[in-house]
């Protein structure tokens, strides 16, 4: 039988699949700071500022240290993934066929969430020091060099050891694998990376994104094929959220076709310039 009808029952079993799907799609938002439930359309992320303890004699008055409370401001933006499918017309939808349209509206979503918080680390001005694609030899891909250089860079701003993540393209995986330079344990470890057995790499946890429609990490903007990587410490950048992905299923007459939506509201932000670096390569085959 076919209907037009679909019962609460379907559509909260859709909703939950697309939800699902979208926690482990979304790659970069694991690995940044959260803030759920945001009301209006721009989030204050507090940055605080570094004190300084200072010297008191024993009659003497505290001195406040007056440390500096800056805010950023991520601003969010509303983003959808609609299709139109015929599929809920039957009285009994293929959960198969659920479950791939599912993971279409939630891979969309969760590559555009990606996309925010890769867009604000293009947009800041960190404190650290570019690393050029230069570092490890001219023009050379992502190699060990580039990395520890990464890690020093972080650890001269002050970043802790802790919650480092390290968002790269796959063909800057393979350069680490073509790094002739790298000793043998680095090597066993990077080899580790590629077949997933690991994901860590000198204190950093690796995330590899694809070529991606929605942009993915920006490649040019320094010189043809020049990638601009980021490393950064979780508390570096934020993401506000005020829709965590909800969906809908509405009857359209006009189309005799069910719309199902998936809606996404949110807006990243970098707190701390200081917590994060880019690090350029040349991305070779």
């Amino acid at each position: 039988a076919m209907s037009k009808f679909l019962s609460s029952v379907a559509v909260t079993e859709f909703d939950s699949l697309v939800k699902q799907a979208y926690q482990g799609m979304g790659l970069l938002k694991p690995t940044v700071t959260l803030r759920n439930n945001v009301i209006g359309d721009t989030y204050n992320f507090r940055r605080m500022g570094k004190g300084l303890a200072n010297q008191k004699s024993t009659s003497d008055l505290v001195t406040p240290m007056d440390v500096n409370h800056e805010f950023k401001i991520a601003t969010l933006s509303n983003w959808n993934a609609p299709e139109y499918t015929d599929m809920f017309d039957a009285a009994d939808v293929n959960f198969d066929e659920k479950r791939e349209l599912a993971e279409t509206i939630a891979g969309a979503l969760g590559r555009r969430c990606d996309q925010l918080v890769i867009d604000a680390m293009d947009a800041s001005t960190p404190l650290t020091a570019t690393i050029p694609t230069s570092v490890g030899g001219g023009g050379t891909n992502l190699n060990m060099a580039k990395i520890i250089k990464a890690q020093v860079e972080l650890r001269n701003q002050g970043v802790p050891n802790s919650e480092l993540y390290a968002a790269i393209n796959a063909l800057g995986l393979s350069g680490l694998l073509n790094d002739t330079t790298a000793t043998s344990v680095d090597f066993q470890a990077v080899k580790a990376l590629v077949s997933g057995e690991i994901n860590t790499l000198v204190g950093f946890e690796f995330v590899i994104l694809e070529a991606r429609t929605e942009g993915g990490l920006s490649v040019g903007a320094a010189g043809a094929n020049i990638v601009d990587s980021w490393f950064f410490q979780r508390p570096a950048v934020g993401l506000a959220v005020g829709i965590d992905m909800t969906t809908s299923v509405d009857w359209v007459a006009e189309r005799t076709s069910w719309l199902c939506n998936g809606m996404l509201k949110a807006g990243s932000v970098v707190r701390d310039e200081g917590g994060l670096v880019k690090v350029q390569y040349t991305q070779t085959a």
